[in-house]
């Protein structure tokens, strides 16, 4: 008889089996794989329009696969044992830790986890009070708050940034205790860079025990970076001239390479667009031209860089 479990491995979680055989078989699912169940199918639907983090949608059809199962388990009124889904998530700004958390408030909801399945965002202010006792109480209102929701606290490790003295520690102290008090009421998310998480999980001894699932979001590649730069212009009923498209190509594919620490790979390439798209309506109102054609077309010389000098505008009509 075969006994199933996860493993959390290399941020993934995969399915594993105990069989006979002294090796374990692991058996993720392919990115591609299509599973016919309509809760999942409503989450491919939109983890879909999302570039990159393959690793990331392999994990949420394996959670959906052992919620499911865990659901047939109950029917069949089989032995069940409640698994804890409380995540840390790793990663730079813009790379979809956000999206991704409210894609997952979704499936529990559907698939009944969490009665309300709401995303409740917040971050060191809605913790940390200023005096002394205010900080375990806020902490508490906000737990309470998300009992039936999903806690997704971007940043979190700016909870034990302010030294001994600061009451963020007493935060982390007191979401400890809510997640044990409240352990099957609610889901919390932690997310933040990826270095200062990893500082942040050795204040508190028993913090990194209590989040099973770990997920990394890595930085976007400089293709991934101009796929979203040619999604987030084709929603906005725009289009690039072939020259335009070429400079937006060679800049981010450096911006990819060469970014610091502090680079918003998503965030930033809408920055981008946004600032492309207010330069052709400068242009447009300089020209006077308002026609359909004009009105939905980027030029290269529309593109604003980091150094906020426009490109010259060479071999366009």
């Amino acid at each position: 008889m075969r006994e199933a479990y996860t493993n959390i491995q290399k941020s993934q979680i995969n399915v594993i089996f105990n069989q006979k055989k002294e090796n374990a078989v692991t058996l993720p699912f392919p990115v591609d794989e299509k599973i016919s169940h309509a809760p999942l199918e409503k989450i491919e639907n939109r983890l879909g329009r999302l570039i990159g983090l393959d690793e990331v949608k392999r994990m949420v059809k394996e959670l959906y696969a052992w919620l499911y199962v865990y659901k047939r388990r109950e029917e069949m009124q089989l032995k069940v044992r409640k698994q804890s889904f409380h995540m840390l998530f790793k990663g730079n700004p813009g790379t979809g830790k956000t999206t991704v958390a409210r894609l997952l408030s979704d499936l529990f909801r559907e698939m009944e986890i969490l009665p309300k399945g709401q995303l409740i965002e917040a971050d060191r202010a809605d913790l940390v009070g200023e005096y002394i006792g205010q900080t375990a109480q806020k902490t508490r209102v906000l737990v309470k708050k998300s009992l039936g929701n999903v806690l997704f606290i971007d940043e979190a490790y700016a909870l034990a940034r302010g030294g001994e003295k600061d009451f963020g520690r007493e935060a982390i102290d007191t979401l400890v205790k809510q997640m044990e008090d409240h352990k099957d009421d609610f889901i919390l998310i932690l997310a933040g860079y990826s270095n200062e998480m990893d500082q942040f999980l050795g204040m508190n001894p028993g913090l990194l025990s209590r989040f099973p699932v770990i997920l990394s979001f890595p930085d976007f590649s400089g293709k991934e970076l101009l796929t979203i730069s040619r999604q987030m212009i084709s929603e906005r009923e725009y289009r690039m001239t072939n020259e335009a498209e070429k400079r937006l190509s060679r800049h981010l594919y450096k911006a990819a390479i060469h970014h610091d620490s502090e680079f918003s790979n998503g965030r930033y390439v809408r920055n981008l667009i946004e600032k492309m798209i207010r330069q052709q309506a400068v242009r447009l109102v300089r020209e006077g031209t308002f026609d359909r054609e004009s009105l939905m077309t980027i030029r290269a010389c529309d593109l604003v860089m980091d150094d906020d000098r426009l490109l010259p505008e060479t071999g366009e009509p």
